[in-house]
């Protein structure tokens, strides 16, 4: 009977726990000085459980260059979370299924700024986009489609 106790004792404490963070410390995401759009990605992520705070950044492009992001594919913010760097409007869900899977790679990235993606939504108007995954050598394969 105890063990029988313990284990529903256990149980309805995880289930009124809080849920836990996903990271230790609040990443830090960069962006160039002034956009708007950053802010709203800030907020997907926050609404998604993946809260992250946005600085201004006037030396992007570098920062993101000594991130290993290839030029012509940054995106408009940029930063890291366990370890990946994430750039641009990557969707939430993305950033989560990278999370769980921890492909051996740099991360994920969306150049850019795609309409429709998180934080750049226009109403209903949607451009079809791809999430890249940048691999360890700096090579892209396509992670995830959206339209």
């Amino acid at each position: 009977m105890l063990s029988r106790r313990l284990l529903v004792t256990t149980l309805l404490a995880l289930a009124v726990a809080p849920a836990r963070r996903v990271f230790a410390a609040t990443p830090a995401f960069f962006r160039n000085p002034g956009c708007s759009c950053c802010e709203a990605w800030t907020q997907r992520m926050a609404d998604a459980g993946l809260p992250v705070t946005m600085e201004d950044r006037a030396d992007l492009n570098a920062y993101s260059s000594q991130l290993g992001i290839p030029a012509g594919l940054e995106g408009c913010h940029v930063g890291e979370i366990n370890g990946y760097v994430i750039s641009g409007h990557v969707p939430p869900d993305d950033i989560k299924r990278l999370l769980a899977e921890k492909p051996k790679a740099r991360g994920l990235l969306v150049p850019g700024m795609p309409m429709g993606s998180p934080g750049m939504e226009m109403g209903d108007h949607k451009d079809p986009y791809d999430v890249l995954l940048l691999a360890v050598d700096g090579a892209t394969t396509v992670f995830a489609s959206h339209s």
